[in-house]
């Protein structure tokens, strides 16, 4: 399987992946995609990069590794954290180096 690269998510910016919990699912929008400073550095199988979701409940997800689902995508095992909280919902983040 090949590396994942911000420029295969900045594909898939404002769509929404299913996270799985247990028996049930919740949305995730991908409201973000940001390359790392450190993606000038040479040598990196890939650039790092960042990924911020928003979920619209307002149940917090404990930061863990998430089988999230897309629909071109596929299942994607992510690790996700839990950032803060707006008017819109949850703000989760994933990092990629």
């Amino acid at each position: 399987m090949n590396l994942l690269s911000s420029q295969d998510f900045a594909r898939a910016a404002h769509q929404v992946f299913d996270v799985e919990i247990g028996e049930a699912s919740l949305a995730l929008t991908l409201i973000d995609v940001q390359v790392a400073a450190a993606a000038r550095m040479t040598g990196l199988a890939r650039a790092p990069f960042s990924l911020t979701f928003r979920s619209a409940s307002q149940v917090v997800l404990p930061q863990k590794t998430y089988m999230l689902r897309h629909p071109e995508m596929g299942a994607l095992q992510i690790f996700l954290v839990p950032i803060g909280r707006d008017r819109e919902g949850i703000v989760y983040q994933a990092v990629f180096n």
